[in-house]
């Protein structure tokens, strides 16, 4: 949290971010485990893991340069090619960071994390267009709490959408953005997403940062 916090500094339009996707996250996890979702993958282990390593998942937008990461408005080509870098630099920084201290197993996750939140269930995302389960599962959940709570948030180049349009998207989106069965569970257990989201509004000011 700490390094996410560094990170997220820097970031003049994600406030508190890193925080409200890794509980996203946990509530995706654990509605999928009640529903009987990719049981022999979701672990105890699995779960600690993934929820601890959540808030690593941009930490490659250390390397981003600060005119892009807080552009208001859209970015150009240039610009967008740019800030997808931050996948492979996350994951790069996350693998340095196992060779140093190899037992800690949640990193592991958080690699994944960083590296393919931004791949897409139809296989049109990025960095490297893998598509369906190809895509590990902790980063197939980051991508719906990822969208999701940037469709909801204030940014500088935009307003936030409601919280039932930001629903309808995600809905949207499942089969070709998202993993459908992550779809259902996230759309299930709408009423601790909806919590969460109302703790985290008060908690934060105008500009998305904390009071």
């Amino acid at each position: 949290l700490v390094l996410a916090d560094i990170v997220e500094s820097r970031d003049k339009n994600t406030g508190a971010h890193v925080r409200k996707t890794a509980a996203y996250t946990e509530i995706i996890l654990n509605e999928m485990r009640r529903k009987g979702y990719y049981a022999e993958q979701l672990t105890d282990e699995f779960i600690s893991d993934v929820v601890n390593s959540a808030p690593l998942h941009d930490v490659g937008k250390i390397q981003v340069p600060d005119a892009i990461l807080n552009k208001p408005g859209r970015l150009d080509d240039d610009e967008f090619r740019i800030m997808k870098t931050h996948t492979t630099a996350g994951r790069d920084i996350i693998s340095q960071a196992i060779e140093l201290v190899p037992v800690s197993g949640y990193l592991n996750e958080a690699r994944n994390l960083a590296a393919y939140h931004h791949e897409k269930w139809d296989g049109s995302g990025y960095p490297n267009g893998i598509a369906g389960e190809e895509i590990p599962l902790s980063a197939r959940v980051m991508a719906v709490a990822d969208v999701f709570d940037a469709l909801v948030s204030k940014r500088s180049y935009k307003q936030p959408f409601s919280f039932e349009d930001a629903m309808n998207i995600i809905i949207e989106g499942s089969g070709k953005h998202f993993d459908p069965l992550i779809v259902d569970a996230f759309v299930s257990a709408e009423d601790e997403v909806r919590r969460v989201e109302a703790e985290f509004s008060e908690m934060t000011n105008d500009s998305g940062c904390f009071k």
